[in-house]
């Protein structure tokens, strides 16, 4: 590693334009060497003309792409900057990040980039808004309803993030952030706000960005929380106290800006009591609290900070544990034997001095500690910010608080004991909420017990054992797929969570009308509204010449017994209910003989599929089906066939999905079953080559 490494100035990118302060900053620091390696300062920065700029550049130009163009957006960036992380690798260093660090920093900051773009393409519509859950029949009559549209807020994200993660923690925030259609304000930590820096530089030359979409802050946030609106957003992640302070805000308060807190917490990790030093798991537990106490040297906002263990398995556990972390390797992260780096800063480095010597208080120092002058390779101890993994074990933890209120951000672990799963319980509530909680057993109740017993104050419980073991993500992992927060001093928020993850920048809004309004606003027929005919069978129409609404109407089949003692046949399905009159006549539920629910979705098929070749090239889904009333051999059915939706699609061949909703009705008008299915219908040839 180059321990020369010196940056200089650490510039933000405002209003298009980088900007460099013109006069000396405060000093950002090298982890390993201790050396003045950036100066950092947003003196300078016009944060009101930078929210208006985003407001009124890079939000309209969101707003016109759609969800697939946003999330093609995404993957594009996500590949640019895969292609570049080994300068990203090279520069986390200087933070103290080993290679695994750097992986689940860098790596994991451009993967939440992929899932989210997967995840647009294929879980979004392409369009600007997005319709939540089905229509609301408000009225006897149905000539009125009801339905949920979320739309992008008109304002700016402002995404203030810890100096733990400078790329997964920004990443993660701007991949729904975007997605949904929102500019963004990035104001990274300022002692590692070079690696963001850099990587906002990667972006932005990219040119895949559209005008106005990513800001940055380097340096304090100035006045521009006095400039805040209700339309605006502001998450932030670090400690408890500078959040309440930043919620506080005269201005949030007022304007009701939506603010989404994630605070570090006392995370906890629970061995079963069925688990014994000879099985799997007990190796499964070990390694695991090693590993989230020596990951990012400890400095993560889900790593174990309470290890909750059976009062009889104490000494196999305090063995193990103080053994395996005696082992750990701390030093220079350019060295491949170094197993753990250092903090971030040496002020770091006090602060978890400081807060380990209240925590000693209630209990016994095992191993490690604040001491100066522990080995380290590769680097001078008293000039790096490194601290050694530290052990401690509290006897009588529900006589002592500090372990359960005090959180020393650093390599730091207090094993507590526990005499049955209700203490074990009670201790992993006493930390007052936090990110994640863990449990290793074999037993399905005990883990039933301990989820239902616990999840209230828990934002994700991870439940592990051998049959998971190989393809765990880990106690400390936040997935893109899954919420990332939780409740109490956690700060009460939520990200990621897949889809969930654009919630927060959109605004949900209940929209009533006449079916036929509604359908003509949202590009989605409802039920009840205009049902226009055409004289040409809607599967030999191209996908631009068919209409939202537009059905077809069947001739009708009368349902013999032929047809289900042969469908009987053909599909191996003998069920009473279809075959035995007598009993299907003793049974309260369908006091009779009736057709097989498929046969009758069979024959729906039969009567409003045309056989020809033409524009419809596949069915590939069903989807909502139910058989809503029985159907009997003696009775006839037909099918409408409704236009539900269309979703325009890139890729060979040229079509577009076409949602087609079917009602298969009998004699007397009544609706015996319905569903949807999705069909590809071929673009006109012309359009196609256009």
């Amino acid at each position: 590693m180059d321990t020369t490494l010196y940056l200089g100035k650490i510039q933000s990118f405002a209003q298009g334009h980088w900007h460099t302060p013109q006069t000396t900053g405060r000093p950002v620091y090298h982890a390993v060497t201790g050396e003045p390696i950036a100066e950092i300062s947003s003196e300078g920065l016009d944060f009101k003309g930078m929210l208006d700029y985003a407001r009124t550049v890079g939000g309209p130009n969101l707003r016109s792409m759609t969800f697939h163009e946003r999330a093609r957006m995404l993957k594009a960036l996500a590949l640019y900057l895969s292609e570049r992380k080994a300068a990203f690798y090279e520069i986390a260093q200087a933070t103290g990040a080993t290679r695994q660090d750097a992986w689940l920093d860098i790596d994991g900051g451009i993967g939440t980039f992929f899932v989210y773009a997967s995840k647009g393409r294929r879980e979004l519509p392409n369009e600007h808004f997005l319709l939540e859950g089905e229509p609301e029949t408000i009225s006897r009559g149905g000539t009125f309803l009801g339905h949920h549209l979320l739309v992008p807020l008109e304002g700016v994200a402002v995404h203030i993030n810890a100096f733990n993660f400078p790329c997964w923690g920004m990443l993660e925030k701007l991949a729904p952030t975007l997605l949904a259609g929102m500019p963004a304000i990035v104001k990274p930590a300022s002692v590692t706000a070079y690696v963001a820096e850099r990587i906002v530089r990667a972006m932005l030359d990219s040119g895949l960005l559209p005008e106005g979409a990513l800001q940055l802050i380097c340096g304090s946030v100035g006045d521009l929380f006095d400039h805040l609106t209700g339309q605006d957003v502001v998450t932030f992640t670090g400690s408890a106290e500078t959040g309440l302070r930043l919620k506080s805000h005269p201005t949030v308060l007022r304007e009701a800006v939506r603010f989404n807190l994630e605070a570090d917490s006392l995370n906890f990790s629970m061995l079963g009591p069925d688990v014994t030093p000879d099985l799997p798991e007990f190796e499964l537990f070990i390694q695991e609290v090693i590993r989230e106490m020596t990951i990012k040297a400890g400095q993560r906002c889900t790593a174990i900070r309470r290890t909750l263990v059976p009062a009889e398995k104490i000494d196999a556990v305090l063995e193990a544990l103080s053994e395996r972390l005696r082992q750990v390797i701390v030093g220079n992260p350019a060295h491949e034997r170094v197993q753990m780096g250092p903090l971030v800063s040496r002020d770091q480095v006090a602060e978890v001095r400081s807060r380990l010597e209240v925590l000693a208080e209630a209990g016994e120092l095992l191993c490690g500690g604040g001491q100066d002058g522990f080995q380290v390779v590769g680097a001078d101890p008293n000039r790096g910010a490194f601290f050694p993994p530290t052990l401690l074990y509290c006897a009588r933890p529900f006589e002592h608080a500090a372990p359960h209120t005090v959180e020393a951000f650093g390599p730091v672990n207090t094993v507590m004991p526990y005499q049955d799963l209700d203490e074990a319980i009670r201790l992993a509530k006493m930390g007052r909420g936090s990110l994640v909680g863990s449990l290793i057993t074999t037993d399905p109740e005990i883990a039933r017990t301990v989820v239902l017993g616990t999840a209230a104050y828990h934002g994700r419980l991870l439940v592990l054992n051998r049959e998971c073991a190989r393809e765990n993500t880990g106690h400390g992992a936040p997935l893109p797929h899954l919420v990332h927060g939780g409740p109490g001093r956690a700060g009460g928020g939520e990200e990621l969570g897949g889809l969930r993850g654009l919630l927060r920048y959109m605004q949900r809004t209940a929209l009533q009308g006449a079916p036929t309004m509604l359908t003509a606003i949202c590009k989605e027929w409802m039920p009840g509204a205009a049902q226009p005919t055409s004289e040409v069978h809607p599967f030999r129409k191209y996908f631009e010449d068919l209409t939202i609404g537009e059905t077809l109407t069947t001739a009708r089949r009368t349902v013999t017994e032929a047809d289900v003692v042969n469908f009987a046949g053909i599909s191996g399905d003998f069920f009473y209910a279809h075959m035995d009159e007598l009993a299907a006549c003793e049974s309260p539920i369908f006091q009779g003989r009736v057709a097989h629910g498929y046969f009758v979705l069979s024959a729906a098929a039969g009567l409003f599929v045309d056989p020809r070749p033409g524009p419809v090239l596949a069915n590939y889904g069903l989807e909502n089906l139910r058989f809503t009333k029985p159907v009997r051999p003696g009775d006839t059915i037909q099918a409408k066939l409704t236009v539900k939706k269309k979703i325009p699609r890139e890729g060979d061949p040229p079509s577009g999905i076409v949602v087609w909703h079917v009602d298969v009705l009998n004699q007397h008008q009544e609706v015996v079953a319905s569903y949807d299915i999705l069909t590809l219908v071929a673009l006109r040839p012309n359009a196609a080559t256009a």
